[in-house]
């Protein structure tokens, strides 16, 4: 099965240049593309390690609009696919949400219902 096969959750596009952060290393990692309940697609300098485990943290686009809008999201992620972006010297990488809490889940939730 492909990884587009394996998609069930509707995306959003980040509008935003948000930078997702290495929550241990402190270090970005990458810019977000998009985001949905289950994953989230990024776009860096480097290629992950494959399946690798990342703990990371990020500020939603547009979260000016949402209660809290400073405090940045930390999630746990796991890599599921990356590949060559057509802009030389990037990557594109597909992680799956593997761990999150109930209340930054609810404000992912509350982005993705934003137009």
């Amino acid at each position: 099965m492909s990884s587009s096969d394996q998609r069930r959750a509707e995306r959003k596009r980040a509008s935003a240049n948000a930078v997702v952060t290495d929550a241990i290393s402190g270090l970005p990692i990458g810019h977000l593309g998009n985001l949905s309940m289950t994953g989230m697609l990024l776009i860096g300098a480097q290629a992950p390690r494959s399946e690798a485990l990342y703990q990371v943290s990020l500020t939603l686009p547009g979260a000016e609009r949402m209660l809290a809008p400073s405090q940045p999201i930390e999630v746990g992620i796991q890599e599921q696919w990356h590949e060559a972006a057509a802009s030389s010297g990037q990557i594109w990488a597909g992680y799956r949400i593997v761990a999150i809490t109930d209340a930054d889940a609810a404000r992912i939730e509350s982005w993705l219902a934003q137009d």
